[in-house]
């Protein structure tokens, strides 16, 4: 297919490289990739301490040390984004000219240099006139133009425009930064781990790298045809069922997926055609697969490799951060669902064949939940399992876990190999009849023992392992399962030909070990230029210059600020993979929130912010007129690719909410809540969502008037944010004078949190005076005592305090100028109010949800499932 084609191409000159090497070096970069692969593995199992104990020889310990393997993952990206993909759209494909020769050696030297070198270049750190300063400035020019370029052809120019206006910035200055040297820049960008070698990069070797390996295994082993089959054998039969289906295929999918691009091609070969059968626009069937598939990077438990970022950047633990993003990406797809339910309902679109007799309204209910809350249920039974396990048998090894997995691996797989495999679909052909779901679930059951492993190794417990350490047995189990299923149903069939079957098994792991490696290329050299942005900032500030922009535009408004910010989070990720994406905005916009919103009274958890600013970022992927995603999609659909665009963000506006409801109710993100609290707010954010859905297609039960709709956008604001309205009848904190802050302390029930704003002038602008809002947590004890236990300590006039060294408050002395004429004072302090519950504001959003209901029910004129 030639659509199918235009978006393969589409997705290599984006994520995996454009250039098929032929003749004598068509091997080349697989064999590369696959040497990659295998370093990769060997430095995240124990070999490298085993090793170098049982031999004596450092070397393995080194080679796997995380100093040294961040420069050698950094050698395998730069040469493979050399060589994968061309420099200019008028190179050559097929071979590698000489330009790209030299450029692999540039690259490699100067990476070789900083092995040998390595502790050598430690001990000269900070003294600049060393004789071998000369030699460090000139390799680290090679590597910083070897990254330049490389950035400029695997990931494009708005990558290459941010983080060259940040680099420039620390040597030009601007500002209230006065500009760097160069050597000491450039120093700090090459020679220490600040910069290209820093954070980003360490995530990426660490940890990206194994779980994108583990589903490009997965994905060749055949899970993806098995989740787009269980999805269609599950939904084909419903209302515009296909389309149903591409949203469950694609959620799927985007638990491993470490790209929204190629997800759309990988579910959108076979779902979007069949979309386009049942009646939907060549624009409408796309833009379902853009918007699922975009919301595929959202989905836990990798979010396009940027989870482990955020839980770097953010310091919340992996799988905590899994919990926060869990229930607005269910939330999400629910929604995406009832939209395409809506859209079939619009038109009167039927499903696809299926055996009556297998139809039933509990089948449909099945089919609908079993793609969301089969993973959660698949989450809460292996968490449950593991904790009987480890109260049960506290001696239990990992090593015994494997092999209870494995015995059952063989067991699934004696009943997978009594039915045919399953075929990958011609989607042009004609679709007689669904298959049965239970027929096809049993046929590849298997694929989901390696994510119990996974699940088992990182859940929350005392014996939990590292995130790269689970990813590592994750793939050992993958590895072991794609070598074997083969041989071993030919061995259950009693078909003979084991060495055919094996040798299959191991084309497909390779092939699994060299889609991972191609997959990391933009994400590896993605994590080392968002070194350059990371250390730009760090060093110079510049996130308050963007700060201060947003902030004039806004005037202080906090809503507009965060419009602002969601639209220049969207502009930034414009053309953006997704890791590089989560880093640019990241990096620029969420210290934008943190310090304006706290000026103007909006304190929230970190990871919050940092969802926010990724939301948006992703959004990008379907957002016209660079939405990558979009262009794949209507490659594929021979549909506008601009009209595309426009449908997928109009499906993608319940995802654009959600930042903005859970920044201000951070319920949404499973924050200090219990389990029956957690449950009430799932059910409650999806009725909500729902209903948003309903509002925003113009149809509901029937057509809405216009009325109809303006009540179902209250009804729905009001679920997701009944503090909203209470705030307007009872403020929710009383403010005092900021004198009084040790006796409200003394007099305040110990657990209650409090308010203070701190005004002062600015760190670096002594003439302007900004403000901050902190909390703290009331202990028990005199008011006074517990201000010193913070670090807070009061001289001067009433309210001033002096700079805090250490304690919660420490940052205040990176804000605030504690030394200037203008003192630093608490100008004023908020306790909370008692106030009735927020949730009775629930009762007339359901009342008004009602009458709606009513007056549509009399107008319905197609049943609603």
């Amino acid at each position: 297919m030639a659509e199918v084609r235009d978006a393969d191409e589409l997705v290599a000159s984006v994520e995996t490289g454009a250039r098929n090497l032929t003749g004598s070096t068509a091997r080349l970069i697989p064999i590369i990739c696959f040497t990659w692969a295998v370093y990769q593995l060997y430095i995240a199992s124990p070999l490298p301490s085993m090793l170098s104990v049982n031999t004596g020889i450092g070397f393995f310990q080194f080679i796997g040390s995380l100093s040294i393997s961040r420069k050698v993952h950094l050698a395998f990206a730069l040469v493979l984004a050399t060589l994968a993909f061309p420099l200019l759209k008028s190179s050559p494909r097929n071979r590698i000219p000489w330009y790209d020769w030299v450029l692999c050696l540039m690259a490699v030297g100067s990476l070789l240099y900083m092995l040998i070198m390595n502790s050598h270049i430690a001990g000269r750190a900070g003294a600049f006139d060393h004789p071998f300063i000369p030699y460090d400035m000139t390799v680290a020019l090679i590597g910083i133009f070897a990254i330049t370029v490389a950035v400029f052809r695997s990931l494009g120019i708005p990558l290459l425009i941010v983080a060259g206006v940040l680099a420039a910035y620390v040597f030009v200055g601007g500002g209230n930064w006065g500009g760097s040297s160069f050597v000491k820049g450039v120093w700090h960008f090459w020679m220490q781990e600040e910069g290209i070698f820093g954070k980003p990069l360490e995530v990426s070797t660490q940890t990206i790298f194994l779980f994108v390996l583990f589903g490009a295994i997965l994905e060749k082993a055949g899970a993806g045809n098995y989740f787009i089959k269980i999805a269609f054998a599950l939904l084909g039969h419903l209302r515009g069922g296909p389309a149903k289906a591409a949203v469950i295929a694609s959620a799927m999918s985007g638990m491993y997926s470490g790209s929204s691009i190629a997800n759309t091609v990988t579910t959108g070969t076979f779902t979007i055609p069949l979309m386009r059968k049942t009646g939907l626009t060549p624009e409408k069937a796309g833009a379902v697969e853009v918007a699922s598939s975009t919301n595929g990077q959202l989905t836990p438990p990798v979010m396009g490799a940027a989870a482990f970022l955020i839980a770097e950047f953010t310091g919340v633990a992996y799988t905590e951060l899994l919990k926060h993003a869990l229930l607005p990406a269910l939330v999400s797809y629910i929604a995406l669902i009832y939209i395409v339910h809506l859209e079939a309902l619009k038109i009167n679109l039927k499903g696809l064949p299926k055996p009556p007799s297998s139809i039933t309204f509990l089948s449909k209910l099945i089919g609908v939940l079993s793609g969301f809350i089969g993973i959660g249920i698949l989450f809460a039974l292996v968490h449950f399992t593991k904790g009987f396990v480890n109260s049960a048998f506290p001696g239990l090894t990992l090593g015994y876990i494997i092999a209870v997995l494995a015995i059952a691996y063989v067991v699934l797989l004696a009943f997978s190999a009594r039915r045919p495999d399953l075929e990958v679909d011609d989607p042009d052909a004609p679709v007689t009849e669904l298959p049965a779901a239970g027929a096809t679930a049993m046929t590849g059951l298997y694929y989901i023992l390696p994510i119990i492993l996974l699940l088992w190794c990182i859940l929350p417990t005392p014996d939990k392992l590292s995130a790269h350490l689970s990813a590592f047995y994750a793939c050992l189990l993958m590895t072991g399962i794609t070598l074997t299923q083969r041989p071993l149903k030919a061995l259950f069939r009693g078909q003979g030909n084991f060495g055919a079957a094996f040798r299959q098994g191991v084309m497909d792991w390779t092939d699994g070990m060299v889609a991972g490696a191609r997959n990391m290329i933009s994400i590896a050299i993605a994590t080392a230029a968002a070194g350059i942005i990371v250390g730009s900032i760090s060093l110079t500030g510049a996130h308050a210059v963007v700060g201060e922009f947003v902030e004039y535009l806004s005037g202080g408004n906090l809503l507009l600020m965060l419009i602002l910010v969601a639209i220049m989070s969207l502009i930034l990720g414009m053309g953006l993979p997704t890791t590089a994406n989560y880093l640019v905005v990241a990096g620029l916009m969420a210290p934008v929130i943190v310090s304006v919103g706290s000026q103007h009274g909006l304190v929230v958890p970190l990871v919050a912010v940092h969802l926010f600013v990724f939301y948006f970022g992703i959004l990008a992927d379907d957002t016209p007129p660079v939405g990558l995603a979009a262009y794949a999609a209507a490659a594929i659909s021979r549909g506008d690719p601009i009209k595309t665009g426009v449908q997928g963000f109009a499906y993608d506006i319940r995802t654009a909410l959600l930042p903005f409801l859970f920044i201000f109710n951070t319920e949404l993100l499973l924050i200090d809540v219990t389990l029956a609290k957690a449950v009430f707010v799932f059910i409650i954010a999806v009725v909500a969502m729902m209903l948003f859905a309903a509002a925003t297609q113009g149809y509901f039960f029937a057509r809405n008037k216009y009325w109809e709709t303006a009540i179902l956008l209250v009804v729905a604001f009001t679920l997701f944010r009944p503090g909203y309205w209470l705030d307007q009848i009872h403020a929710p904190y009383t403010d005092h004078p900021g004198t009084e802050i040790a006796q409200i302390l003394t007099d305040t029930d110990t657990g209650t949190e409090i308010r203070a704003q701190v005004e002062g002038p600015h760190f670096s602008d002594a003439d302007r005076i900004i403000k901050s809002v902190i909390t703290m947590q009331v202990e028990d004890g005199a008011g006074a005592a517990q201000l010193a236990k913070m670090g807070l300590n009061f001289a001067g006039e009433p309210g001033q305090i002096d700079e805090p060294f250490g304690g919660p408050f420490g940052n205040l002395a990176t804000k605030f100028d504690f030394y200037g004429d203008a003192p630093v004072k608490i100008t004023s302090v908020s306790t909370p109010n008692e106030r009735m519950p927020k949730e009775i504001f629930y009762i007339p959003a359901l009342i008004l949800l009602g009458l709606v209901i009513l007056v549509q029910r009399r107008r319905q004129t197609v049943p609603a499932f």
